[in-house]
């Protein structure tokens, strides 16, 4: 991987980062259906009118639509909502990584080298550290079981989406990643309101509109344009050009930047048991991406 797509991909990092304390912030005002669909509204919006549809057929822009936005956001919203720590979601919702480079292996019979198995496996001890030190926390980083399985189903719809992209760039290459990132968004708009009313009810709907504050909108145009159509543009670009196990162990930096900021920002606790798992899951992702100082255990190509 070249040091500008290295750059970019610290780049969507710490969007994602921080993400999860700005959906946190913005579901304190709004139910969770109503702000993930005024998401994909407002990436369509006005962007749809200038970028072209992708010439592929709808079946994969429905995939795409349900996996990577619908699935993945329905899931993690709600999980946040119920009370799962920012900073723990962060964390837990990397398992998309070991979902990824698994069904990858299924999918495109993609080969492992020794070190990636190496790192792959530091850093999943620094992910336990880090989800048992959040478990043991009491108080307001406490972790509901709801909010880790909701983030765990996140996680999987999220791989599953990763697939789909690296399917859909593999057959129609001449697309872009954009047009699939704006079009796509079209898939989860209806099914996200739909919930908002059966769910959060016409009522509280009703206020949440009506009582719009300019916090919400902040929210609602972050996640759209930087953590949406900048971050996934950018993703989907890299998982395009590159085989998944390159890419995809990147997101391990993603929880490392959420509990960070989830500590500054929102005083969630971080503990010298999740600083320690931070540390392993910088060495895990340092083996996985340069490969070990022993010429003899690996080769780079």
């Amino acid at each position: 991987m070249t040091l500008r797509d290295r750059l970019l991909a610290l780049l969507v990092v710490v969007i994602w980062g921080m993400n999860f304390v700005i959906i946190k912030y913005g579901l304190q005002g709004m139910p969770p259906f109503l702000l993930a669909g005024l998401r994909f509204l407002l990436v369509v919006f006005p962007a749809i009118l200038f970028v072209p549809r992708p010439k592929l057929p709808w079946k994969w822009l429905v995939l795409y639509g349900l996996t990577m936005s619908f699935g993945q956001f329905a899931f993690l919203f709600c999980a946040i909502k119920v009370g799962m720590p920012a900073g723990l979601a962060s964390l837990v919702l990397q398992a998309q990584v070991f979902f990824t480079l698994l069904l990858g292996m299924l999918v495109f019979a993609e080969r492992l080298r020794i070190h990636h198995v190496i790192g792959i496996v530091v850093a999943t001890m620094g992910m336990l550290f880090l989800a048992q030190a959040s478990l043991q926390t009491k108080g307001a980083s406490a972790v509901p079981l709801a909010g880790l399985l909701l983030t765990l189903g996140a996680a999987f719809s999220w791989a599953i989406g990763n697939l789909t992209n690296k399917k859909i760039m593999a057959t129609f290459p001449q697309q872009g990643i954009l047009p699939l990132v704006v079009w796509s968004a079209l898939i989860p708009i209806v099914p996200f309101f739909v919930c908002s009313g059966l769910f959060d009810g016409r009522q509280q709907v009703l206020d949440s509109l009506l009582n719009l504050q300019i916090g919400s909108v902040g929210v609602i145009v972050y996640l759209s344009f930087a953590a949406t159509l900048l971050g996934y543009s950018i993703w989907g670009n890299l998982l395009a050009r590159y085989e998944t196990w390159r890419v995809a162990p990147l997101a391990l930096l993603v929880p490392l930047v959420g509990l960070v900021s989830a500590w500054l920002l929102m005083d969630e606790a971080l503990s010298w048991l999740q600083v320690s798992g931070a540390l392993l899951v910088l060495v895990g992702m340092t083996v996985n991406t340069f490969g070990l100082p022993c010429r003899g255990m690996t080769t780079r190509k």
